[in-house]
Order: C-alpha cells, then structure tokens, then sequence
C-alpha cells in the first residue's frame, strides 16, 4: 500500500541530494572529478589523460581563482553504468566542482543528467560523438568530434582519385559519426560507397570484414576505431595481406594513435590520416608540451592527452576570470575561450560549447628512426560539421 509514496520519497530524494547547495563555501577547495577508464579495452585513453592532467598541475600549481584545486580520479572502466554511479557520488559525496574526463561517448552520455541536475560544469577530454554537447547544457569539449576528421579526410581522397570506397567503423556513436560524414561528402564529391562495415566495440575480430573489403576490392578502405583498437587493426591488415593488395588504408587519426604507433611496424607506412593532434605538430607550443610530458612520463603524448591537458586549461582560465566561483558562472567563463593549445589554435565555441580547431591531413612516416603522423595539409578554424547545418 505504501510502495509508490515511498518511492518518490526515494526519488525526491536522490534529485534534492544532486541540487548545489544555496549558500556553498566559495573559500575551500575547488575539486575536480576525473572519471577515466584506467583500466580496460581503454586504459591507453585514461593513462594519457591523467599523466596530462599531472603535466598542468606540475606546470600551474594546484591554485585558479584564488583557491586550492583538488583532483579526484576514479576509474570507470569505460563501463556507461561505473560512469554514471562515480559522478553521482562524486557530485553528491564529494561536492566536486567539476566533472572531467570521459574516455567513450556511452559514458559521457550517461553523466550528462546528473551534469544538469547539479549544474555541474562537465569538461569531455576524449569523447568524439557530435551530439555529446547537446546532451547537456553544462558540457564543454576539448577533444574534437568525429564528424571534423571524417569531412577532412573525404575531401582529401576525393581530390587524390579515390572514388570507390569501403567504410570499416567501430558499432557506437562516434563509429556512426565517422561513417555517415565521410561517406556523405564521398558522394557529394563524385564517389561511391561500396560497402558500411561495422566492428563491435568491445573486443573485435577484424579478419571477417577485412575479407569483405578484400572481395569488394574498393579504391580505399576508411577506418575508424577506438584509441587503443589500432594496432591490432593494423597486424591483421598486414596478416590478410591488405598492405599489399593495392587497397589503399586512409583513416581518422584514432587509428594510428601516437601512443601505439611504435608497435604498428612497417605497415604504418604511408597511411594518409585525419586528425587534431600529431606529437610530430610543427610548433613550439608543442615541441614544449611533448618534451615536458616525455620527460614525466617517458612515453609520447597522444590526442587524448593534449585533450586533458587543454581540459585542465579550460578549467584553469575559467576559474580565474570567475575568481573561484562554481555552478553556472564557472560554465559561463568556460565558453569563448581562445588559447594556443599543442596542437594549434582553439576557440570554445559560446553557442555550442565544442570546440573549433585546425584538423590536419597527415601521413605516418618514419623520422629519426620512429614513427610519426607528419602533417602535410590542414583545413583551419573547423567547426564541428554536425552542428553547422
């Protein structure tokens, strides 16, 4: 009889315990929660991201705003469900100022409520799918989206007489992303699509599809898998003898990640990417970056990391033009940013809350004995397509 009053007790409850307090101390620390998947399919991602988020402090100090800034990691496994129970107890246990991190799109989505609920600032350091910040009106991105690497790329190959293709991308949000825009602007362009291959996101065998782009045997194949996915892709690609069947391999720049490039061997070689970062970019912001977080950590920075140290930057700049304050006026100081980051020049964009950025046409070659993503063109101020409609 007494079942459904008491579940809304339960109900009013968990909401009121995710409201922000009406008279908060604004003199204690700012904490910061930084939910990263330190272990799993993903743990690259979250490793990155944490070693740059160290690089900001060691470099910064733990002060913005006038007041201590204190991070707490917690480990999600790049489980939607771990995601969504941290924030909440990060938000409600430990009166976090900040949500940051997110190594998958199912994970940012499944905090974007509780980001809402609270007013809780959300910084999204890794997630690419486009919709992310519509999820949300307190989420701010400093990673890219998928849609800003798959246009660069098609506009690339249609100019470098690649018209039949085949698509190969991992089965979620930002897999679907990458698959429509670059297959879209293929056929703006003139070209076909021959075949949509799709990989599950959770340990994926690949020599099934790769047999079918074989027997299709497209102009190119275009790949996009999750950080960390790369360099498996890559050892079947050259096991099936894909490297030598005359089917070119162009991708986004997930695929040949700077953190396993080393490990890809040979059949990197003269993959034509798209990307936002490259260790290898040309600038002396980043010849700075990559030698202070070499020094740290003693393996190369990849995209994920420049998207947590930029991250940290955003929270930094915010926190000091709002003198220390939280909740909405801390959002508010996150939008409009502009800054050189590592990997060139960013605005945080005041509508979106996503980023602008040069995204860059690159190909893997070998310099000073290693492998890198050399940048040979660039498509400058790039909005993210999905929302410039």
């Amino acid at each position: 009889m007494h079942r459904r009053p008491l579940i809304h007790a339960f109900a009013a409850a968990a909401l009121a315990a995710l409201m922000p307090p009406a008279h908060a101390a604004d003199t204690g620390p700012i904490k910061i929660g930084l939910i990263l998947p330190m272990t799993g399919q993903q743990a690259s991602t979250g490793r990155q991201i944490d070693a740059a988020v160290k690089l900001w402090q060691a470099q910064n100090g733990n002060k913005a705003g006038g007041r201590n800034v204190e991070v707490i990691l917690k480990d999600d496994a790049s489980v939607p469900d771990n995601t969504r129970r941290l924030a909440q107890e990060l938000v409600v246990n430990d009166k976090v100022a900040v949500l940051a991190g997110f190594g998958i799109t199912p994970s940012a989505m499944a905090t974007a409520p509780i980001a809402t609920q609270s007013k809780t600032p959300m910084v999204v350091m890794a997630a690419a799918t486009s919709a992310i910040t519509e999820a949300s009106p307190f989420i701010v991105r400093t990673s890219f989206t998928l849609p800003q690497a798959a246009v660069g790329l098609a506009e690339w190959a249609a100019k470098n007489k690649i018209k039949k293709v085949v698509t190969l991308v991992a089965d979620y949000g930002p897999g679907f992303d990458a698959e429509k825009y670059f297959a879209d602007r293929i056929v703006l362009n003139g070209g076909q699509v021959l075949d949509k291959l799709r990989t599950p996101l959770r340990a994926p065998d690949f020599a099934p599809v790769l047999q079918k782009v074989r027997d299709v045997n497209p102009d190119a194949l275009f790949v996009f898998l999750p950080s960390g996915q790369g360099a498996a892709f890559m050892k079947q690609f050259a096991e099936r003898g894909l490297d030598k069947s005359g089917i070119r391999l162009i991708a986004t720049g997930d695929v040949t990640d700077d953190d396993q490039l080393a490990d890809m061997g040979d059949v990197a070689l003269g993959v034509v990417n798209s990307h936002h970062y490259s260790a290898a970019h040309d600038s002396p912001t980043n010849k700075k970056f990559v030698a202070a977080f070499q020094a740290a950590n003693k393996f190369r920075p990849n995209f994920m990391a420049v998207g947590g140290y930029d991250g940290m930057r955003v929270i930094y700049n915010a926190l000091n033009a709002s003198k220390g304050a939280t909740g909405e006026a801390l959002l508010a100081a996150m939008k409009g940013q502009i800054f050189e980051s590592p990997r060139g020049p960013v605005l945080i964009d005041g509508q979106t809350r996503d980023i602008v950025q040069d995204m860059y046409i690159r190909k893997v070659e070998r310099v000073g004995g290693q492998l890198y993503n050399v940048e040979f063109d660039s498509i400058k101020a790039m909005k993210d397509p999905g929302k410039s409609k």
